[in-house]
């Protein structure tokens, strides 16, 4: 399986906590909003994105990313108040602060704050992918770049999920599914966790269950095609487990 771009992770491990690549963009330039949200959503990470001060205040006090791009001039207040309501409020996203602005006193605000990065605009979308990787593999995982579970192997960098050293052929949505069930072995994942982890406010999607069913179904035929253990299962009235070592 390939998806588009490999400037995903650079690095992931099994562990015990719930993963979920979530990036949240907060730009109130339109144009540079939907380019962030299209390219990132390429490269495998599930985005959402807001717009304005309050708009992003809404989703973090709601929801948990794993990195959250800030622009520091919004309307309705400043992206470094939010830095700071993040700070105080104890919460561990990564932030990458992005600017119009180069002055230094901006940067020593951001990090003094508890930014992680800072990008001064006009950038490289592929410069921001890789630094928001960076953020992740330091913030959530210890050096590896290959996941294992029973059978299945992910290698994040290149991407490619193998089953018994055969690579499986997933779209983009199976690959992000498996992904977080795998990083969630043996726990039970509930349908709404799934749902919002791969569609995030969507209500359209997030509820529908039956498209879930139908993402698991298809992964473990794939699974089981390769000669993998049928390991996913259907928690009655809960969600899904994967049980492996």
């Amino acid at each position: 399986m390939r998806i588009r771009t490999v400037d995903f992770l650079s690095t992931v491990s099994i562990n015990q906590n719930l993963v979920a690549l979530k990036i949240l963009i907060v730009e109130d330039e339109k144009v540079l909003n939907e380019s962030m949200v299209t390219y990132l959503s390429g490269s495998g990470y599930a985005c959402e994105s807001v717009s304005t001060y309050q708009e992003a205040l809404e989703k973090i006090d709601h929801h948990t990313y794993d990195c959250i791009v800030l622009d520091i001039m919004l309307p309705g207040g400043s992206g470094l108040q939010l830095l700071k309501y993040l700070k105080e409020d104890r919460k561990d996203e990564g932030v990458i602060i992005i600017s119009a602005k180069g002055a230094l006193d901006d940067k020593m605000a951001g990090f003094e704050l508890g930014a992680d990065d800072y990008l001064t605009k006009p950038f490289h979308l592929p410069e921001l992918s890789m630094r928001i990787a960076a953020i992740i593999r330091r913030k959530h995982f210890q050096g590896q770049s290959l996941i294992t579970a029973g059978d299945i192997s992910i290698d994040v960098v290149a991407k490619s999920i193998k089953v018994n050293g055969k690579e499986l052929d997933l779209t983009q949505k199976e690959y992000q599914l498996l992904l977080y069930i795998v990083t969630n072995k043996n726990k039970i994942l509930s349908k709404n966790a799934i749902a919002e982890h791969l569609w995030g406010d969507d209500q359209d999607f997030a509820e529908n269950y039956d498209f879930i069913y139908t993402h698991i179904k298809n992964i473990r035929k794939k699974i089981v095609a390769a000669g993998g253990a049928d390991s996913i299962r259907s928690v009655y009235g809960m969600g899904y487990k994967l049980s492996a070592p």
